[in-house]
């Protein structure tokens, strides 16, 4: 599929790729049964650049099909017309740049909503290790506990 490319994809690639807008991406990346055009791992975005063939009915309950099923993994997609990357590059841009900030402000919200194991109180405590079931030895005790 790589070898295929359009020239939105092209174009598409070789602003993304190398961390130029601050994230890695990876083309042509299969998620279970499906390929995304490219995909970052650390936002969990998918980008998928839509041509003439994704206005046909058939392509089009395909393209649902594939967002919803990626929504339930927490993964974004963000879908984005063939000839924009071409035509208008810098919009582009923009728009990858803006889905990236709309992830991150998520995960901070989410981060805020829910406790970091390392926000819990610590104490120190003996050195005695504690038993294992059935007399098995012990597991070290490295002088903390959760409060």
């Amino acid at each position: 599929m790589r070898r295929d490319q359009t020239d939105g994809e092209k174009a598409a690639w070789y602003l993304l790729r190398g961390r130029r807008l601050g994230a890695k991406f990876h083309r042509q990346f299969r998620i279970e049964n499906w390929v995304v055009d490219f995909y970052c791992f650390e936002h969990r975005l998918a980008i998928e650049l839509d041509g003439g063939v994704h206005s046909q009915p058939s392509q089009m309950r395909k393209d649902a099909a594939k967002e919803d099923y990626l929504r339930t993994l927490g993964i974004s997609l963000l879908r984005i017309p063939n000839g924009l990357v071409v035509e208008d590059p810098e919009e582009f841009v923009l728009k990858v740049r803006e889905a990236i900030e709309v992830r991150m402000a998520r995960v901070t919200q989410d981060e805020q909503t829910t406790p970091h194991p390392s926000r819990f109180p610590m104490k120190c405590i003996g050195t005695a290790g504690h038993p294992l079931p059935s007399g098995e030895g012990t597991i070290p005790n490295w002088g903390i506990s959760r409060v």
